[in-house]
């Protein structure tokens, strides 16, 4: 059965829904007309109903034991928000327009991340569709979309979404969603979807007056941990994988990002992420074509990552957090939180050769061995990125790395990431080199709660040396701070960097070097001092050499010795870039030595010397 209101056709509408722990169960329709209607019992727990003469559009709100009112915890409408009646929808009145996509392989994503409430000064999906030439234009392949379940008020970063069916109303509901996806294939790029199955927000989560969706056996950030192994956990976990499904077979979403697995707690014999992975396959088999998992966690825990045939959960992808880490502290000098685990360029070095940095190593951050080795995993299985709404929003003014380490750092970090043998992930702006914040925000009524979060933010910064106060995450004023100002997209400096940025994409799609995803074929070396890496790699008969100055001041060092030449295709110190000058040669054979500005990065191909050349 699938839980929610699945309308038939014809008026006919199927209502289901778990409530173990109700003894009495109607339907309260709302509008057009006004009715109660009862329930019917089933195994498991199961309330059912097939009525007739329902039709879309059709408000309701489930009645629990002849007492209380509550939205469909599967609606997938909430046109009055958490609090307010549920929508019949008819999920099949879209006229879809993608049959011939089939979505890209997990080697040729380059992902770009956004908000939809904060890209565009409409905070829409038909705002974000507006772009999507932009986007297209620059040579990303797929976007990621921040949550967009229904979340409290007009304005939230989507991690407080209580209704996990349901799309935000305030950004266009189901309709502006499909359209969106639709609009995104027609211009050949992939969506992914940010889903959170770790915790619901505090308001308007209803879950708990249905049944046992919660437990107090574990603690989360966000309070009782989702009931994944307890008793009456196979309908919890029913719940959250047919929630998956939904998204791919009803809105053609092609990815889905699984928020900080490290707030599942299930100790059961098949996790909850193995039985996802499983569904997920096979639905993707009858299909006949991927939809890959890419998780977000801390733990560097490469059974993540792992298939399950060697013990694995089976995700396709997951997160690196550690590659920011490293990139990070090189860029900004800082070393307070968990950046005090890093600052060594041999830090990155291996995130580039491995993936994790802590791989069974100690961390003075956890005070304990952290992670497990990366090593042998396909470089297609790890997400890297100099930024993304984690590391910029959880700052207490939400600063991006243009402000903090300056132009040059941010052209050496968008070249660090490109250039990586993994998939790329962008943070919206960042391509053009927006200044504006993006901090956290929220839009709760409750005053109490108000309070609660505006503490608790400022309880995550205890370990961070920022003498700034948080910005108030409540504030109409910080949520339009982190608005993108597209305006200044193409002037001056902003202008440059984009077309950096489509220049850095454009080699990494035309080079094979740098195409292949190859950890194998990679070879990465500390030449000279601590702030410089010089990166080689190859495909078959391509074969590329990457330098990256992280000194503020000048390195001379010899130039790699190869029988061939080697030209240089991109050096972000050039005049072209706003850079300060370079004095790297356009082409070099044999050794040489040579001189690079300060925090820059150079692209050299090699060019084999025809056979019986000198």
């Amino acid at each position: 059965m699938k839980i929610g209101a699945n309308y038939l056709g014809e008026g006919r509408c199927e209502f289901v829904v778990w409530a173990p722990q109700v003894k009495d169960m109607a339907i309260h329709m709302i509008r057009p007309d006004e009715s109660i209607i009862p329930m019917t019992k089933l195994t498991q727990g199961y309330w059912h109903l097939l009525a007739e003469e329902i039709m879309p559009g059709t408000d309701y709100f489930y009645q629990l034991d002849k007492d209380i009112e509550r939205p469909d915890p599967a609606s997938s409408c909430q046109p009055e928000g958490v609090h307010g009646p549920s929508r019949v929808v008819d999920q099949n009145a879209f006229k879809w327009t993608d049959q011939d996509w089939r979505g890209h392989s997990q080697e040729k994503l380059i992902i770009y991340e956004l908000h939809v409430g904060t890209f565009t000064p409409e905070g829409t999906f038909a705002g974000v569709i507006s772009r999507i030439a932009d986007l297209k234009a620059m040579g990303v392949t797929a976007i990621e979309l921040m949550p967009v379940a229904q979340f409290p008020g007009e304005h939230n970063w989507g991690y407080d979404g209580v209704n996990p069916f349901a799309v935000q109303n305030s950004y266009g509901g189901v309709q502006g969603l499909k359209e969106l996806v639709d609009a995104c294939h027609h211009q050949g790029l992939s969506v992914v979807l940010d889903v959170v199955y770790n915790h619901l927000g505090p308001e308007g989560n209803y879950l708990g007056d249905f049944g046992p969706y919660f437990t107090s056996r574990y603690s989360t950030p966000w309070g009782d941990a989702i009931n994944f192994d307890g008793p009456r956990s196979d309908e919890v976990r029913k719940y959250f994988s047919d929630n998956a499904l939904y998204w791919l077979q009803h809105f053609h979403v092609d990815a889905l990002r699984l928020d900080a697995i490290h707030g599942i707690f299930d100790f059961s014999a098949k996790p909850f992420l193995q039985e996802l992975a499983e569904k997920v396959g096979a639905f993707a088999e009858k299909q006949g074509r991927i939809f890959p998992l890419i998780a977000e966690s801390d733990l560097n825990d490469v059974r993540v990552i792992h298939p399950i045939e060697q013990h694995g959960y089976g995700l396709d992808a997951q997160w690196n957090d550690d590659f920011h880490h490293a990139l990070h502290t090189l860029l900004t000098g800082e070393q307070h939180g968990y950046y005090a685990d890093f600052g060594a360029v041999e830090d990155l070095a291996k995130a580039y050769r491995e993936g994790f940095v802590y791989s069974w190593r100690y961390s003075p951050y956890r005070q304990r061995h952290h992670g497990s080795s990366s090593a042998d995993r396909p470089a297609r299985q790890l997400v890297v990125y100099s930024q993304n709404h984690d590391q910029v929003g959880n700052r207490t003014s939400g600063q991006r790395l243009i402000t903090l380490a300056g132009f040059e750092a941010a052209k050496l970090a968008a070249a660090a990431v490109l250039f990586a043998p993994y998939i790329p992930l962008l943070f919206m702006g960042e391509e053009y080199a927006e200044e504006a914040s993006f901090p956290f925000f929220v839009d709760f009524a409750d005053a109490e709660l108000q309070t609660a979060v505006r503490e608790g933010r400022k309880k995550e910064f205890q370990d961070f040396d920022w003498s700034d106060e948080p910005l108030d995450p409540n504030s109409l004023e910080t949520f339009l701070r982190a608005k993108l100002n597209w305006q200044i997209r193409c002037q001056d400096q902003h202008g440059v960097m984009l077309d950096f940025y489509r220049t850095l994409i454009k080699l990494r799609l035309d080079l094979p070097a740098l195409a292949q995803l190859d950890k194998q074929q990679l070879e990465v070396s500390l030449p000279v001092g601590d702030q410089l890496i010089l990166m080689r790699r190859r495909h078959e008969r391509s074969q590329v050499l990457v330098l990256l100055n992280f000194s503020h001041e000048e390195i001379s060092f010899p130039f790699p010795a190869q029988s061939g030449t080697w030209e240089k295709l991109l050096d972000s110190a050039e005049s072209r870039w706003a850079g300060q000058g370079s004095a790297l040669p356009e082409s070099t054979r044999g050794v040489q030595q040579i001189s690079m500005a300060p925090l820059s990065v150079a692209l050299y191909r090699f060019n084999l010397l025809p056979e019986g050349s000198l």
